[in-house]
């Protein structure tokens, strides 16, 4: 655990908002330094295009597996620049994937245009998949009232348990997937929690929630971490990993080829989350994501510290809109502007102060890491 002092890493711009974050001698943080042992390599053979042929290899075995099917791969597509740039490389690579959207209720009309642009000029199939909202409604108005860090779960939850049950629907085995190293490996534990973890998601909803989950979709520890995997053998790849991926020549190449356009801030083509990244998370805990993107793109070379400061030395997002934001959200969760600043005044909570299956993924986590070290 870290001190009381006040700190930032020497190398990145991460600080002691993160509870858990150590320093070295020289001042660097523990999350440069997980970077440095298990990525670093990873990102710089990909940027210097060494893992472009192991790429080519996995989309010959996609193309293999779903050579007697409609499509041979699976994606989710929220508008944003890594899903975007995923499916212009799915394309680039001869693949036929299928598109899907989890209509959350909170797509700006920006990131509709996007997807509609997206899947016009690349010829992709797009399964979209519309919550129903009360549901929704009454579920993230319970996670605002536990009071804990990840209020966007009810949307991360839902998206993988979609694209699951797509793919076995279509006898798809592969999902691409745009989580990537060089610009997210770094995430802090302490700011959020598990989406996955059904168990926590189910016990907030008790507590909180008036309204029973009947279609809300939703995915188990088993069925996504065995059944899936294993069992159908659905497998996860991450195209993003295997080339030069860099966010500000991704954004230039598809708003030239795919009349995308930018919204300003990292997964802010949703209202709630830029919502819940911009004011929520800075103004209730005090945890600025800016700062896990910024960092990552840091070690990954495509800023410098002095730039990502100067980012930081920014509102997270304009203020006016900021408001706008708040009674948009508020009018939105059937609430008043009073009543939601008054949920967001009550204690702040743990993720475990609430039931979780945190130690079967903990458990998980040291396994991934072992693999990824190898």
């Amino acid at each position: 655990m870290n001190t009381c002092t006040y700190r930032v890493c020497t190398r990145c711009v991460m600080d002691t908002t993160d509870p858990s974050i150590t320093f070295d001698q020289k001042g660097l943080c523990s999350h440069c330094q997980r970077y440095d042992s298990m990525v670093s390599d990873v990102v710089a053979r990909a940027d210097r295009g060494e893992r472009q042929s192991e790429l080519e290899i996995i989309a010959a075995e996609i193309k293999a597996q779903g050579r007697n099917s409609d499509y041979d791969c699976i994606m989710g597509l929220s508008g944003g620049v890594d899903s975007s740039y995923v499916a212009y490389t799915a394309k680039r690579l001869g693949l036929r994937p299928l598109a899907v959207h989890f209509d959350s209720g909170w797509n700006s009309e920006l990131a509709v245009s996007n997807i509609e642009s997206i899947v016009k000029k690349l010829g992709i199939d797009l399964h979209t998949h519309v919550v129903d909202w009360e549901e929704m409604r009454d579920l993230q108005l319970a996670f605002f009232k536990a009071s804990v860090a990840n209020c966007d779960i009810p949307t991360d939850h839902a998206f993988p348990a979609i694209l699951y049950r797509e793919a076995a629907k279509h006898g798809i085995k592969y999902i691409l997937s745009g989580s990537n190293y060089a610009t997210e490996f770094i995430l802090p534990s302490a700011w959020g929690y598990q989406s996955s973890d059904l168990r926590h998601l189910r016990d907030i909803h008790r507590r909180f929630g008036r309204q029973k989950l009947r279609e809300y979709p939703t995915i188990g520890f088993f069925s996504q971490y065995l059944w899936y995997p294993y069992v159908k053998g659905i497998k996860t790849v991450k195209p993003l990993n295997y080339l030069p991926y860099n966010k500000f020549a991704a954004k230039t190449l598809i708003a030239k080829e795919l009349g995308w356009r930018d919204y300003g801030g990292k997964h802010y083509e949703s209202v709630f989350t830029r919502f819940f990244q911009g004011y929520y998370l800075p103004v209730k805990f005090g945890y600025d994501k800016r700062r896990a993107h910024l960092s990552s793109l840091i070690n990954a070379g495509q800023i410098t510290r002095a730039q990502a400061l100067d980012e930081l030395s920014e509102p997270t997002y304009d203020r006016g809109l900021q408001e706008d934001d708040k009674q948009f959200v508020a009018k939105k969760l059937g609430v008043s502007v009073s009543e939601l600043e008054d949920i967001f005044l009550l204690p702040n909570k743990d993720y475990s102060d609430y039931a979780s299956y945190a130690h079967l993924f903990d458990i998980g986590l040291k396994i991934k890491r072992a693999f990824v070290r190898l």
